[in-house]
């Protein structure tokens, strides 16, 4: 094998955006198109927003304004505004900022001074305008490149503070749309953690009077067993109930305002403090799991110089309050035996309530210990020889491996369908899982059905979320079924089974639907593939007279070949989302319970025969 020379030609040095633009996902996590409440796009308007959050907490400004509009995202804060003499600095020069300066952000979210020159160099568009004592300064680039800066007077009346306005780069960020759920549960989370601060999004007003108190509120779907238990501390914010529709954990937790969705120091702290507490409180050696399970809580601590371990900082790594200070460890632990024991001692109908979910919580423990001891033996055998999993070499729980983020498991419903996925996924990233026929509607059925049912344990299995999402395998879980009506009812069985025993995989945004083409149209030259009847007809349009159309009506029809298109860098997948004003029992009962006179209503209001639909698609 021929040697490659390895020469001083060889070393290249990198701008600061060059680098950025390199290595996008160094600074921002994985790309995307906006589809995933993670995506860049909402990291890049996070990490602007952390700026403003982090002029409130120093006490400066009590509104911040937000407009997001055809890709464009503006924020107007009302602090102290960006000194004018380093504003272009700031943006633009790397290791440059208020944060190292302890004094002038003493517990800020970002504080290695990267975010904001990652938003600039990954946008094709970027403006920011500093507004201080009646004068302003403004710098506008362009992928990082000072294209002008102006220094005026501020129009009279104009409050200080900072304004930043960007446009995501497109070919960085290909086809990218925002979201308005996750931007919306992203400005509830500022208002919730920031108790006085109103934000407006797009003219609509937030605003949190009792901080986690009303996050749970809003969060929790079903009914709660005793009111919410809300303890505040300096530094320290808790709120913790249990729900009857709950059948595992489920966690909100922040650091400093960043909401940490891989938990951390802070989350396995709060876990360990609250069984402890309880056993003593109680005097009885009460399992964890018990004390824990269909627990709803929510933890905010503010911490100086925390460590996280990652730029987009998802998890808490330091254990520490300040150097040399108390660890976090210690200083949950102390606040939470000390609060809650009080809390429990002076609220002794609250006390009994949770007793009485515990003790049930261990009869359904030892109800179950023996089915699931079989299950999980039928499920290990299985393992070794099971044609239903055909599983990727990578995985959510390799810590070190980048591309963990980019795991998917597809759901098939029949040979066919997980056949064409097989032969064209990535071996890496994608497993297959095929179900065969329709899934059984577990709608008002006990936990014991995930065991009994082999399908579910093996998919339970598979996933390895029986213990909750902290081993989760796959960041993607995605239903792939015809867009028929045979598909959409497996897609809603599966629903129901993820949000009737395992609702935190849904609300973490880990099940998405698979979108595949409905038709494909072509000529000799060209082939286009539309996902509505819009994209027909412009396609028709496009390829001239007679083209030829095929009409999907099953994922089988689609040949590996093809199939390559729809599962690769193009891949389009829909999020499930669940409206927070909605009970999930109430959505499972419309939905998947008896035929109700409301489902009924609902279908004879909108039926319509097959000519119906016929004559509309040949309009």
């Amino acid at each position: 094998m021929a040697k490659s020379n390895y020469t001083e030609d060889n070393i290249r040095s990198l701008d600061w955006k060059e680098h950025i633009r390199t290595r996008p996902g160094m600074y921002i996590g994985k790309l995307g198109d906006g589809s995933a409440f993670d995506d860049g796009i909402y990291v890049l308007l996070k990490e602007v927003m952390d700026n403003s959050i982090d002029e409130f907490m120093m006490g400066e400004g009590s509104r911040i304004d937000i407009n997001v509009k055809d890709g464009v995202v503006s924020i107007r804060d009302f602090g102290r505004g960006i000194p004018l003499g380093k504003v272009v600095e700031v943006v633009s020069k790397m290791n440059t900022g208020g944060k190292y300066d302890s004094e002038a952000f003493k517990k800020s979210i970002g504080l290695n001074g990267v975010g904001t020159k990652a938003v600039n160099a990954l946008s094709i568009n970027f403006k920011v305008t500093a507004f201080r004592d009646g004068q302003s300064k403004t710098a506008e680039f362009s992928k990082g490149e000072l294209v002008k800066e102006s220094r005026l007077t501020a129009a009279p009346g104009e409050k200080n503070g900072t304004y930043v306005e960007f446009r995501p780069d497109d070919t960085i960020f290909k086809k990218y749309h925002y979201v308005h759920e996750y931007i919306d549960r992203m400005v509830w989370n500022y208002a919730f953690l920031n108790t006085g601060l109103t934000l407006s999004l797009n003219g609509q007003l937030y605003k949190s009077d009792n901080g986690l108190k009303d996050l749970l509120e809003k969060n929790i779907t079903g009914e709660i067993i005793y009111p919410i238990i809300h303890l505040r501390g300096e530094d320290i914010e808790l709120a913790i109930t249990h729900s009857n529709e709950h059948y595992s954990e489920e966690y909100y937790s922040y650091v400093n305002g960043q909401y940490t969705t891989q938990g951390g120091t802070h989350l396995a702290a709060f876990r360990e403090a609250v069984v402890k507490t309880v056993r003593e409180f109680y005097k009885k050696e009460f399992e964890p799991s018990d004390v824990r399970k269909s627990i709803v809580s929510a933890i905010a601590i503010k911490v100086q110089e925390p460590v996280f371990e990652s730029q987009t900082k998802t998890k808490l790594g330091s254990n520490e309050i300040a150097p040399g200070g108390q660890s976090i460890r210690g200083f949950i632990g102390d606040f939470i035996k000390q609060q809650l024991d009080n809390y429990l001692h002076k609220n002794p109908d609250v006390a009994k309530f949770i007793e009485a979910k515990i003790l049930a919580n261990e009869r359904e423990r030892k109800e179950l210990s023996g089915i699931q001891k079989l299950a999980r033996e039928r499920a290990k055998k299985s393992s070794l020889h099971n044609k239903k999993l055909r599983d990727c070499r990578v995985h959510l729980d390799d810590p070190k491996d980048p591309r963990r983020l980019e795991t998917t498991l597809f759901i098939c419903e029949g040979d066919s369908a997980s056949g064409s996925i097989t032969k064209t996924r990535d071996v890496n990233t994608q497993a297959v899982f095929s179900l065969k026929g329709k899934p059984l509607n577990c709608f008002g059925l006990g936990k014991k059905v995930v065991y009994e049912n082999e399908e579910f344990n093996l998919l339970q299995a598979a996933l390895n979320i029986e213990e909750g999402l902290d081993d989760l395998r796959y960041n993607n879980v995605v239903i792939a079924t015809d867009a028929d009506v045979d598909g959409m009812h497996i897609r809603l069985l599966l629903l129901t089974f993820f949000l009737q025993f395992f609702p935190e995989l849904v609300k973490s945004n880990h099940v998405k639907i698979l979108t595949t083409p409905l038709f494909r149209v072509r000529n000799k030259k060209e082939t286009a593939y539309c996902y509505s009847d819009e994209e027909r007809k412009a396609a028709i349009a496009k390829l001239g007279p007679k083209p030829e159309i095929t009409r999907f009506k099953g994922l089988g029809e689609i040949s590996p070949d093809e199939f390559k298109h729809f599962i690769g860098k193009d891949i389009r997948l829909e999020p499930v989302l669940i409206d927070q004003r909605s009970s999930i029992h109430e959505l499972l009962s419309y939905y998947m319970g008896k035929n109700t006179m409301e489902r009924q209503e609902f279908i004879i209001e909108n039926l319509k025969v097959e000519k119906d639909v016929e004559e509309e698609l040949v309009k």
